[in-house]
């Protein structure tokens, strides 16, 4: 568990940066789903109960969590008052554009309609659920 002071520290370092974490999540999203099929290993009891969407919900989840967080830590009053909005605002496109890409730049990946929903579902899950996590997480807490 992390002390105040070390937590006001994280934060005081994180306040210069604050959309890093968030830019690198969105550029490791889009390298996974950038990966040809091929090298995706496949497993075909995990594809029968639809684990893949559970993966694209997953990560956009987090991808949500880590933007809220960036948007609360802003000095402008109105990205920290709309940091959810603007979250999901972005991150539900964001997803979309990824399985364009994947139906037509990247090579031995097809774009679902089905993953877009699960994408978006993460999305809208993170939004809705943020302020409860962020009070059982201590790390999601801004210090006063």
């Amino acid at each position: 568990m992390l002390n105040d002071k070390c937590r006001i520290e994280i934060y005081r370092s994180m306040k210069k940066r604050p959309y890093l974490p968030t830019i690198l999540w969105a550029l490791l999203i889009l390298i996974l789903c950038g990966t040809p099929g091929k090298d995706v290993p496949h497993l075909s009891f995990l594809e029968e109960i639809g684990f893949d969407k559970v993966v694209h919900a997953s990560i956009f989840f987090i991808l949500v969590l880590f933007f809220i967080r960036s948007n609360k830590l802003q000095k402008n009053s109105y990205v920290k008052a709309n940091a959810v909005f603007i979250a999901a605002g972005l991150s539900i496109p964001y997803g979309g554009i990824t399985e364009i890409l994947q139906a037509t730049i990247f090579s031995g990946r097809d774009g679902d309609v089905f993953d877009f929903i699960a994408d978006g579902l993460g999305c809208v899950i993170a939004s809705l659920s943020y302020g409860y996590i962020s009070k059982k997480i201590p790390k999601l807490r801004l210090p006063k």
